[in-house]
């Protein structure tokens, strides 16, 4: 909290005054980054390799996404995943992913909801066994690799 509070400009006190616990903030800002992701990055269910491709650069982009959910997953047992936020985002997902299954444009070989724990998994793959693959470069084919995987898994 003292971190926060110094680059916020501010006291632990106004941070309190504003959030009652620790868990408040961490929420508020999970919230926030929710809806930033949908926003920046909305579900395509005509294209979602590239779908994904566009969300890995945006956790390329803003890495504290992955971090802060991570840690979320490590110490408050996914907390964050169960905010309203999030709960209301992955349930739009997994509708139109079901729409477009049922509409015969995507497979239903997964279920819409294990689709797309598939390909956020795999949105947030890095790979430090593959040599020359850091930079520009290495985002670009890993880029290209998550795309490829996620179309792999329409095929099937």
């Amino acid at each position: 909290m003292d971190r926060i509070a110094e680059a916020a400009g501010c006291n632990k006190a106004m941070i309190y005054a504003y959030y009652a616990s620790k868990d408040q903030l961490f929420d508020a800002v999970f919230d926030a980054l929710i809806v930033r992701n949908m926003h920046d990055v909305p579900v395509d269910v005509h294209d979602l390799p590239e779908y994904a491709a566009r969300l890995f650069d945006q956790y390329r982009k803003y890495p504290e996404v992955l971090r802060i959910g991570i840690w979320d997953r490590l110490e408050r047992d996914a907390a964050g995943m169960k905010i309203k936020a999030v709960l209301e985002a992955n349930e739009y997902k997994v509708n139109a992913i079901s729409k477009a299954q049922q509409a015969g444009h995507i497979r239903t070989h997964f279920p819409a909801a294990v689709l797309l724990e598939l390909i956020l998994a795999l949105t947030q793959t890095h790979s430090n066994l593959e040599e020359g693959s850091s930079g520009d470069l290495g985002h670009a084919k890993r880029r290209q690799t998550i795309k490829d995987a996620v179309s792999a898994l329409l095929r099937h």
